[in-house]
């Protein structure tokens, strides 16, 4: 699912869909289509609508995965639910096949064929109609919560509350089968999360979670995202999509770096990036062309493309949009910086 405006993610998703951003050295989408390649996924549908025109050109037709992609696209935003139902015709034919269904803004390790072989075990002799991959949190009073009996087997879907039921939520992997996604209405605004999953365990269809404590980020939020990027690049998040970097970085072959400048803490440079003498890039996301000039320092943030940080700025926890200017010795902390801003 690949439709969302990505408005947490502001001003970066202002000119690109969310899902095609920048982590850990490639964009996001890799992450997930190359994990679906791994796990024997032989055809991915991507179910687009905010700049669609964008994805293919950047993904192709997933031959360099040894798949196949399609793209689907969503004339009117419909849910999360109506952006499944969205896609059906473009899915398998088999009612009792397994499809995958991945948020397209969720960086995860779990055990996704460990997960498929569960949603394959029949309970008591019935088929599982669906499976949620869930993890448990420290505190989910944020979250949305998933509660499950002795056999695994869901038994409910509560809201956010000050006193959770459960620690265990939802981490944005399902697996369906077939012919439960023409159970969805067509051409309807539908919430698979308020109203799919909690209609199907109220019909007593068999809905089941797949509880694993791998690594998992909702990379939604511009702090998120250098989070994940970071992760990526030192190795603590698990991807086929990239090796961690080496020297605690990725650097792109066009991109300059200044001999006595400092680029590291698993930060990403992109391509035709410029680091310039004695500035610092920490735990940063430098995107396509932009420039960190002379003495600059930018640590845990993420700088758009074509933008420009002046000689002796500082940047900490900030997102600078694409070709914004921060003034020379500017000190932007915890900031947004719109697209073409001058600051």
């Amino acid at each position: 699912m690949a439709g969302g405006f990505g408005s947490r993610l502001l001003p970066l998703t202002a000119r690109r869909p969310k899902h095609l951003l920048d982590v850990g050295g490639v964009p996001f989408l890799e992450h997930q289509i190359a994990r679906l390649a791994g796990a024997g996924v032989e055809h991915v549908v991507l179910a687009t609508s905010y700049h669609a025109d964008q994805f293919a050109p950047v993904l192709g037709d997933g031959s360099r995965w040894g798949i196949r992609i399609d793209y689907v696209l969503e004339d009117e935003p419909l849910g999360t639910g109506g952006a499944i139902r969205n896609v059906a015709d473009a899915l398998t034919d088999d009612p009792d096949g397994a499809v995958i269904i991945l948020n397209g803004d969720v960086l995860s390790g779990h055990d996704l064929p460990g997960q498929l072989e569960d949603f394959a075990t029949p309970r008591d002799g019935r088929r599982v109609d669906v499976s949620l991959h869930l993890v448990q949190v420290e505190d989910a009073r944020a979250f949305g919560c998933v509660p499950t009996d002795g056999t695994g087997r869901v038994t409910g879907f509560v809201e956010k509350s000050e006193n959770p039921v459960t620690n265990q939520v939802n981490a944005g992997c399902y697996i369906f089968r077939r012919d439960v996604i023409d159970t969805i209405p067509a051409g309807q605004v539908v919430s698979v999360e308020r109203e799919t999953f909690p209609g199907l365990v109220a019909d007593d269809q068999l809905v089941v979670g797949f509880v694993e404590t791998a690594y998992w980020r909702d990379v939604g939020t511009p702090a998120a995202l250098v989070g994940a990027s970071r992760d990526v690049v030192l190795g603590v998040a698990p991807t086929p999509a990239a090796e961690p970097g080496p020297d605690g970085a990725r650097v792109a072959p066009s991109a300059r770096v200044a001999d006595d400048a400092e680029v590291g803490g698993g930060s990403v440079l992109m391509a035709d990036a410029v680091v310039a003498s004695g500035a610092v890039v920490r735990g940063s996301i430098v995107m396509t062309g932009a420039q960190v000039e002379a003495g600059a320092e930018v640590v845990d943030s993420v700088v758009g493309p074509g933008a420009r940080i002046g000689a002796g700025a500082r940047l900490q926890d900030a997102t600078v949009g694409d070709d914004a200017v921060v003034a020379p010795e500017a000190s932007v902390v915890d900031v947004r910086v719109d697209v073409g801003a001058h600051v």
